[in-house]
């Protein structure tokens, strides 16, 4: 079937926003990000030209993992305001033609949420089954090392049990084997997208299906522990869970779903993301765990040029046909995507210009992380002090154990720290950077005089400004159906510093070019070049077929 006949969904053509909400803007000066600084920021949003909003969680949690361990999911945490508030937020999207989605955050909930409580109660009660309890007196029953370091098993407090948390140890996994567990999340998620939801960003989803009886894996480290991503590996028949979830409540809104998928196998990607798959799309973490060891941060192979490109087409290959990628540079959980993918020093508003372009036109649907659109950046620790982060303060005592010195170790675990992502959004030059009148929660990236939406507003060579362009480009209806649905196809990929691909319908062929490093670098097209629709610098030189790019040119042209 031609993928320009392929059956249209509201969503196929949408530009996605995601907000950390902590950070985003605070309207009450208590110097964390709230449902009212959102609110106020609305038109700024339809202005860039977003469609779809993505709110990190909001949801009632004592915010041990920033908002990822649920204390009650019908309740909107005080921090950022009041259900009335989210209502508001609710009608305010619809009003400006926009939709709205939640993390659905269900692998695990708070050990501060009443199920845990009832479980600690009554380890053998009905409770106690919707979580993963063993006798501490059998000792571990696997030897599993959790997402922030340390074994999965925790003592049950007050109990002669252990619980299992592949997260935080105030995030006990859900038993998502018991059937009463699953209705109760069912009966969350209607009752979400009956207040007028779009849909949701589905949190760690893939870690929903546990391989049992439980059992010890091969250690990757000297501490005898084994990386929960071995478990995936293992686990089958996760496919039930997802299909009866999507039936018994997204399916019955038409609702969008975007799966955070991690170590899925091959052979499932149809089941995922296909016509009939468990989600709408899922997001492509290609390049996100490009280099990973499983000895930690400190451990990284720095991404080059020619490695983003690489990993970028291999996910492209892998979903041809199937269904579409999210794609990001990007979110909560990753660095800046300027200070990651481009080389050390070199974030120049052109460098950052086509690193923007370069994913932003790639077949998928395209996510904006707040602040990418202004070229945010990853900020500077002095200390290990000035960290939040509980992966990176892990990480740090990982590098030290390694026997890295402090500053070593401070060095290598900044470079990834999910608190790049997560200081507050520069507004303005104004102090801390027109987030808060008060004092922010997370120090504002001293950089924020330099880089800031007021400033680059009034810009048109901004790297705002040029965002502004590439959505209006992506929606353009001459252009929208070729950029939406037309195929992907790599073209020079053996070209050193040079990452470029057609897009193509039966109506255009499109062709995307970024030369991604600091030197002029000389392309020969196939036939004379056709009209540039995008460029990122003054203009392009040229001989007949051969174009001269500029140092991090980009350019869209028609061919």
């Amino acid at each position: 079937m031609e993928e320009t006949k392929m059956e249209r969904k509201w969503w196929h053509d949408k530009i996605f926003y995601q907000i950390y909400p902590k950070s985003f803007y605070d309207s009450n000066g208590d110097g964390i990000g709230d449902l009212q600084g959102i609110i106020q920021k609305l038109d700024y949003l339809k202005e860039l030209g977003v469609d779809v909003l993505w709110l990190s969680p909001i949801y009632k949690s004592p915010l041990a993992d920033q908002g990822y361990d649920i204390s009650d999911y019908y309740a909107i945490d005080p921090r950022f305001g009041t259900m009335e508030d989210m209502d508001e937020l609710i009608t305010e999207t619809k009003k400006r033609g926009m939709y709205l989605l939640m993390d659905l955050v269900v692998n695990h909930c708070s050990d501060e949420h009443p199920w845990f409580e009832a479980a600690k109660k009554d380890p053998d009660g009905p409770y106690g089954k919707f979580f993963y309890l063993a006798d501490q007196k059998d000792g571990r029953p696997c030897n599993w090392r959790s997402c922030f370091g340390g074994s999965v098993w925790e003592p049950l407090p007050g109990t002669d049990k252990q619980y299992l948390h592949i997260f935080h140890k105030k995030q006990p996994d859900l038993n998502w084997e018991n059937p009463q567990v699953r209705q109760e999340i069912y009966k969350n998620i209607n009752w979400w997208l009956d207040k007028g939801l779009g849909g949701f960003r589905i949190d760690a989803i893939i870690n929903i299906k546990k391989p049992l009886p439980f059992c010890d894996y091969t250690p990757d480290r000297d501490d005898g522990l084994c990386s929960v991503g071995e478990m995936l590996k293992h686990a089958r028949g996760i496919g039930e869970f997802l299909e009866e979830m999507k039936r018994e409540t997204f399916a019955k809104y038409d609702a969008f779903t975007v799966g955070e998928v991690f170590n899925m196998k091959d052979d499932e990607l149809r089941d995922f993301i296909g016509p009939d798959g468990h989600f709408s799309s899922m997001f492509d973490f290609n390049e996100t765990i490009f280099g990973e060891s499983p000895n930690g941060w400190y451990d990284i192979k720095k991404i080059t040029g020619e490695d983003y490109k690489n990993c970028c087409f291999e996910a492209q290959e892998r979903t041809e046909g199937i269904g579409f990628l999210s794609n990001i540079i990007e979110n909560h959980d990753e660095p800046r995507g300027v200070s990651r993918y481009l080389p050390e020093g070199e974030h120049s508003p052109r460098a950052k210009k086509m690193l923007g372009g370069l994913n932003f036109l790639l077949k998928g649907l395209p996510f904006i992380y707040q602040g990418q659109e202004i070229g945010m950046e990853n900020t500077f620790f002095s200390s290990i002090g000035e960290v939040d982060d509980i992966s990176t303060l892990d990480q740090y005592q990982v590098a030290l154990d390694a026997g890295l010195s402090p500053e070593e170790a401070l060095k290598a675990v900044s470079a990834y720290s999910r608190d790049n992502a997560r200081t507050p959004v520069q507004w303005d030059d104004s102090p801390q950077a027109g987030f808060t009148t008060g004092t922010p929660w997370l120090n504002v990236n001293p950089n924020y005089r330099r880089i800031n939406v007021a400033a680059q507003e009034k810009d048109e060579d901004s790297v705002l400004s040029f965002y502004k362009k590439l959505i209006a480009l992506r929606k353009h209806p001459d252009y929208k159906d070729t950029l939406v649905y037309g195929r992907l196809v790599p073209y020079h990929r053996e070209q050193k510093h040079l990452m470029a691909y057609y897009r193509k319908d039966e109506k255009h062929t499109l062709l995307v070019m970024g030369n991604y490093q600091n030197e002029p670098l000389d392309v020969t097209l196939e036939k004379e070049p056709g009209t540039i629709l995008l460029n990122n610098c003054d203009g392009l030189a040229a001989d007949g077929r051969t174009l001269h790019l500029e140092p991090y040119q980009f350019l869209v042209m028609t061919v």
